[in-house]
């Protein structure tokens, strides 16, 4: 069982904080394992409190129906608290109870020990954010890491392994399929729709579903790819739809919101600001890509670098795309006073090719970490100062 399969790095992070009097939010996609580690992490407080008074809420599952808004959230819980004991309160997709921080902010001046899980960012930045501001704790959880895809499967560290995480993503449940294109698309062709339908259609009021569906293949499509306004122009020209610029970034946020793709800014390494325009996207799970738009072999160079992305965001990072001057460097990732520059490229096939690579990470004149990754067996070493890392050996890299 998917259970029994601890995901150390989450439960890691989160022990800290338990006990604490500060909520814990779990944050990420339908399917990513949210679910899973909530009761991970109450296993773990009955062995470390034996007196804790667990009290669970799973908004997917129909005993809890009646639970709709804040205050059928607050009666729920204060009919199972228990006096002299410690309560801790899970609640499974919280965004599903209407006005739930009203009840969350009561609870938490109750002092009792809160993990919620949403699969909707907007929760962040609107709801939690306003009203219990310095008063709760983000957790993303992200789909299977390329190490947590081996684990899980008990598979090697090799090619064919690779290409099996690049076709069918990272989605805990797999471990219960067999890995087959009509099995594999099948089930993840039904978390899109459920992402589509419940966290985007059914919560904006959006009413052009064939359109949304449209606009996720463009995406798939163009992994990677800049996406400006006159390319969206373009786009709705192209598929004889009148919708305004503004309406489709409104529906690319909406994706966002979801946790289905991720958008990522344009950053000026010499003048340290962010663009406001000509953002990238990419998938936070390749396999719910593919199912989408099947993977194609030509396809490798974008979804590597997809690959490098979501390695480094579940490593912490946040992440740009590196503007220096007229040349691009794929990623500068920062996390606290740290900075990797890194360009990621399918194979190094000759001096032009090295030359691009390694030459516009030389042009930058600071002294962090650069990397050029690719799926080249032959590897350069330190080229100038510059690592040159196998796309399987960067994927298993950890800061830790």
């Amino acid at each position: 069982m998917i259970e029994s399969i601890i995901r150390k790095q989450y439960l890691d992070k989160i022990k800290p904080f338990i006990g604490k009097q500060i909520i814990k939010v779990l944050t990420g996609g339908r399917r990513v394992g949210k679910t899973t580690i909530l009761f991970q992490i109450s296993d773990y407080i009955k062995d470390w409190d034996k007196k804790s008074n667990i009290i669970y809420i799973d908004k997917e599952l129909h005993e809890f129906k009646s639970i709709k808004d804040s205050d059928d959230l607050y009666s729920f819980v204060n009919e199972r608290v228990k006096k002299n004991r410690k309560n801790y309160i899970f609640i499974d997709e919280i965004q599903e109870i209407k006005d739930f921080e009203i009840a969350l902010r009561q609870l938490f001046a109750e002092s009792h020990d809160i993990y919620c899980t949403g699969s909707n960012a907007r929760m962040l930045s609107g709801d939690l954010a306003t009203y219990l501001t310095g008063r709760y704790i983000e957790f993303r959880i992200s789909s299977l890491s390329y190490p947590e895809f081996l684990q899980f499967h008990k598979m090697p560290n090799d090619i064919s392994s690779l290409l099996k995480y690049i076709r069918y993503g990272g989605l805990p449940y797999l471990i219960n399929l067999e890995l087959t294109d009509e099995i594999v698309y099948g089930y993840l062709r039904s978390i899109y729709n459920t992402i589509v339908l419940k966290d985007v259609v059914a919560r904006y009021n959006i009413r052009d579903i064939d359109f949304l569906d449209r606009l996720t293949e463009y995406l798939s499509d163009n992994l990677g790819s800049y996406i400006s306004s006159k390319k969206i122009t373009d786009f709705l020209k192209s598929q004889r739809i009148k919708l305004s610029v503004n309406t489709v970034l409104n529906y690319l946020q909406y994706l966002c919101n979801a946790f289905f793709i991720e958008k990522v800014q344009r950053y000026d390494i010499q003048g340290k600001k962010k663009f406001e325009v000509n953002d990238k996207f990419y998938f936070s799970d390749l396999g719910l890509k593919h199912s989408i738009i099947p993977y194609k072999t030509n396809d490798i160079a974008k979804v590597l670098e997809n690959l490098v992305y979501n390695h480094l965001v579940n490593q912490g990072y946040t992440v740009y795309i590196g503007k220096l001057q007229n040349m691009e460097i794929d990623f500068v990732a920062q996390k606290g006073d740290l900075t990797k520059y890194i360009q990621v490229s399918y194979l190094l096939s000759g001096p032009e090719a090295i030359e691009r690579e390694f030459g516009n990470l030389l042009k930058i004149k600071d002294n962090f970490e650069k990397i050029v990754v690719s799926s080249d067996d032959l590897l350069y070493g330190n080229y100038k100062g510059i690592q040159h890392v196998r796309i399987l050996d960067f994927l298993i890299q950890t800061d830790s």
